[in-house]
């Protein structure tokens, strides 16, 4: 079994960046996909990005251009830069490998 830990949420102005991390224990994590959702209250959660095993990399359309999903497979870390946050980007971000979900981290974007 995976388990994954993210970090790197708080609290930041509109306008503003914050890079979120998730490192994988356990599984085997230079071949496998990866993915970053989000759910913000009172929503269903939703994929914000993917990276294929080969780095191939996708993104909802209300984050493309803001955010970039990347992987550093020697350390079993997947990040999510994010610039640009606007408050409707306020949520708690989760990472996926396969089946298994991180318990996510908190990101607020207000003034």
């Amino acid at each position: 079994q995976v388990r994954l830990v993210e970090s790197g949420g708080g609290l930041v102005q509109p306008g503003g960046s914050l890079r979120l991390s998730c490192e994988a224990f356990g599984g085997i994590f230079s071949i496998s996909a990866l993915a970053w959702y989000r759910q913000a209250p009172g929503k269903e959660r939703e994929l914000v990005a993917t990276i294929s095993s080969g780095g191939y990399t996708d993104y909802s359309y209300s984050v493309k251009g803001r955010f970039t999903i990347s992987r550093d497979d020697n350390k079993n870390m997947v990040y999510l830069q994010m610039n640009s946050l606007k408050p409707e980007d306020t949520a708690v971000y989760y990472c996926k490998l396969g089946v298994d979900w991180g318990r996510g981290t908190q990101v607020t974007v207000s003034s």
